[in-house]
């Protein structure tokens, strides 16, 4: 595969951000787990922590990239995107799981890696479909994206709230993530070549639907807001 190649480095660059705006979570139940730990052990917990996260959802993210192959799961995955693509834009107040912080490095680490494998499940379905298939975006991906999430976190976090148009432009990205899975299946391939233009299609609802119908939500949210003030 080429590394300076237009499809390498876009499908990069769509696993760094899913990976980024997807992640944000996990960064928060990571700095919980070992916020109990003497600080000499924090960082510690954290590191080997993060490794055995990364480890883990590469063997997640290399079981689905392959069953993804199979015919029909590429569809059911696509769909299956699209409500956490929703999700993204904070449609909801369901709270996240318990995360009980360790009073012990082990405790901690142990917290760390099966609360990540748990909340991880979205960015796993993601990536796999981002990866288009090739396990070398889905390592290089991880390597660069987990440890920018857990070691900056706060900035991460801080740029999205400044910023929302970014959770827009994750969402996008999923959206259409999820459109390519759809129209590439294989049950639903051979119609989509015959009519090239329908996968565009596809793309354009996914995000339109998401993005706009996110934009109206919140912003109906907010009339209600100001009206009940």
């Amino acid at each position: 595969m080429d590394f300076v190649a237009p499809d390498f480095l876009s499908g990069l660059l769509a696993i760094i951000l899913l990976d980024l705006v997807l992640a944000g979570d996990n960064a928060i139940v990571i700095a919980m787990a070992a916020s109990r730990l003497p600080k000499e052990l924090q960082k510690k917990a954290i590191f080997w922590g993060t490794f055995g996260a990364i480890a883990i959802r590469f063997v997640l993210t290399a079981v689905v990239v392959y069953l993804l192959k199979l015919p029909g799961l590429m569809l059911v995955g696509g769909l299956l995107l699209l409500p956490i693509a929703w999700k993204l834009l904070n449609h909801g107040d369901d709270q996240g799981p318990d995360i009980k912080s360790g009073n012990t490095f082990w405790a901690a680490l142990r917290t760390i890696i099966v609360a990540d494998a748990l909340m991880g499940l979205d960015n796993v379905l993601a990536i796999a479909g981002a990866s288009k298939g090739h396990l070398l975006l889905v390592i290089l991906g991880l390597l660069i994206s987990v440890p920018l999430v857990v070691w900056g976190s706060t900035m991460i976090l801080k740029l999205i709230d400044r910023y929302p148009i970014i959770m827009y432009i994750g969402a996008a990205a999923i959206a259409i993530t999820a459109g390519r899975m759809i129209t590439h299946d294989h049950l639903l391939s051979s119609w989509f070549e015959a009519h090239a233009w329908m996968k565009y299609g596809v793309d354009a609802l996914a995000v339109i639907g998401i993005c706009g119908g996110g934009w109206l939500v919140h912003r109906r949210r907010e009339q209600a807001r100001l009206a009940n003030h």
